[in-house]
């Protein structure tokens, strides 16, 4: 059996209905309980669901309802990491995000009672068989942007390397303990190790600390998967930043692709909706097992791509990978924190479905 993404697929963060949150404002000014915010989480999750469904894709995800940050949600629940508020948000092109950020305060461990393994209970039970429910996470990766490590706890890089390594491992298991066999890490530390532009935070770091980098990266990556169940489909999404429509890095893959191609992946969820993510030409260095998702549908504007340019795109990057390595998805996700990119839920929904029917034209199927 081929394990690998769909032929049409998504990233996995959607736009939060008002009703989401307004129940999420009550909830933080303690005007409704922890138990009544759930219960509209469920119910907007379950209506997500079926519109997935009604749509034609296969990946099914939960739209990220529960979490505020694609992210921080995720990380600051580990053992040994906290969520804290910094004086700053994180800046993007003429925007800077809410403030909030974490840090390292002791070893970083698998946390058993995680919240994100319920959510995705939730999610598992109501998909019900009829399509694959697909966990996104962030990766691993996200632990050694600057400011995050704490050189007291870990005065040697590598040992922090293996702690959230195995941490990560164990909280795969865990999934696929629960039913989980489509797992997607969310990853924008690679986009800051290009030769681009890093706007995200601190100084820019020089060529050698690059390489340095690079190559811890993509190994901590590969001990995270390493030994995992054969049949768990592992997926990465490389993000240059997705914040109210705006967007943070710039800088093509060329300087990481021998280093990020070598992740023990079945699929690459790659932007390449503007000019910002280069040309084709670094899949060259691609593994032939692995599947290109080709990121050429923005989410960040509600226009449809014209196909003609699509179809284009498409065997412009046959220079480098076959057809049948080929998938297709939006560049990242509608709502990579709840305030959402500037279009509709019914133009989100229109692109996702646009997606569906021109893999079914393009690459011969959806799934």
């Amino acid at each position: 059996m081929t394990y690998r993404p769909f032929k049409a697929d998504h990233v996995g963060s959607l736009l939060r209905p008002q009703r989401l949150k307004d129940a999420r404002a009550k909830y933080n000014q303690n005007e409704i309980s922890g138990a009544e915010l759930k219960q509209i989480e469920d119910e907007e999750i379950d209506r997500i669901i079926e519109k997935q469904l009604e749509i034609g894709l296969h990946s099914i995800t939960d739209g990220e309802f529960r979490r505020s940050w694609w992210h921080f949600d995720f990380l600051e629940n580990l053992d040994g990491v906290e969520g804290y508020t910094p004086d700053h948000g994180l800046e993007f092109e003429g925007l800077e995000t809410r403030a909030h950020n974490v840090r390292v305060v002791d070893k970083v461990r698998y946390n058993p009672n995680h919240p994100h393994f319920d959510h995705f209970k939730f999610l598992y039970d109501r998909v019900n068989g009829r399509a694959t429910a697909k966990v996104s996470i962030p990766s691993p990766n996200q632990l050694f942007h600057p400011n995050i490590l704490n050189e007291d706890i870990y005065p040697n890089i590598e040992d922090f390397a293996h702690d959230i390594s195995e941490a990560y491992r164990q909280s795969l298991q865990h999934f696929y303990d629960l039913g989980a066999r489509y797992i997607q890490i969310d990853d924008v530390y690679w986009a800051s190790l290009t030769d681009g532009t890093h706007k995200v935070r601190g100084r820019q770091r020089t060529d050698e600390e690059k390489v340095r980098a690079r190559e811890l990266a993509y190994k901590v990556v590969n001990d995270a998967v390493k030994g995992l169940p054969k049949d768990l489909i592992l997926t990465t999404h490389i993000c240059r930043g997705n914040y109210q429509s705006t967007w943070a890095i710039s800088g093509g893959y060329e300087a990481i692709a021998p280093y990020l191609f070598k992740e023990h992946l079945h699929g690459f969820f790659l932007e390449y909706d503007d000019e910002r993510s280069g040309d084709f030409e670094p899949l060259r260095y691609f593994d032939k097992e692995a599947y290109a998702v080709l990121g050429l549908i923005t989410s960040k504007t509600p226009a449809l791509e014209d196909k003609e340019l699509i179809k284009q795109r498409i065997k412009e990057a046959q220079q480098y990978i076959s057809l049948d390595q080929i998938c297709l998805s939006p560049q990242c996700g509608f709502a990579s924190t709840e305030e959402g990119n500037q279009l509709t839920e019914e133009e989100q929904w229109t692109k996702l479905k646009y997606v569906v029917e021109l893999s079914n034209e393009l690459l011969g199927s959806a799934n």
